[in-house]
């Protein structure tokens, strides 16, 4: 776990979003924002594992693996 200079975690949750049932797909221009920017999720496209803002400014959409904050 990696804490900033205050002792404070710097990841403080992570959700799962597609499950073995249940797979959840994103387009591009309809990929979730996590906490208004302030998070990140990763998404899997055809060119690899990426964040949400890699996947949008390359304008690949894909299957939405989980949220980080």
């Amino acid at each position: 776990m990696k804490y900033s200079p205050q002792r404070e975690r710097v990841i403080s949750g992570v959700k799962r979003v597609s499950k073995p049932g249940l797979r959840v797909y994103s387009a591009s221009n309809k990929i979730p924002r996590v906490l208004g920017g302030l998070g990140v999720a990763v998404i899997s496209t055809s060119r690899g594992l990426m964040s949400d803002r890699e996947a949008r400014r390359r304008k690949i959409g894909g299957e939405v693996l989980c949220y980080v904050w």
